[in-house]
């Protein structure tokens, strides 16, 4: 059980950085030279719908396997450590009367 969460958190931070750097490398709307001046030319190898669509999916793919091994991290260790909820001791608020 500890090897499997060890290996999740190195899954996790190889998605952390796969993420990050996918967000880094995407541009914006219009964000190269000929979209300053209304032109729909892109300066990348696939065209400019190509590799937006790329990206995108790389995006949504990292960030659904972020938010699974990010489950996973907290599945797993609530299970190792035997971590309860907080709210699991709490005493129930006393009923008082209403003001007249």
């Amino acid at each position: 059980m500890q090897i499997l969460f060890y290996v999740f958190i190195v899954i996790h931070l190889i998605v952390c950085f796969f993420l990050i750097g996918v967000v880094l490398i995407q541009q914006g709307r219009s964000a190269d030279l000929a979209g300053a001046f209304g032109g729909q030319g892109s300066q990348t190898a696939f065209g400019p719908r190509a590799a937006a669509n790329v990206l995108t999916r790389l995006t949504t793919w990292s960030a659904v396997l972020f938010m699974c091994t990010s489950l996973a991290l907290v599945i797993l260790y609530n299970r190792a450590s035997g971590s309860h909820s907080v709210l699991e001791n709490a005493k129930p608020a006393p009923i008082s009367t209403p003001a007249k």
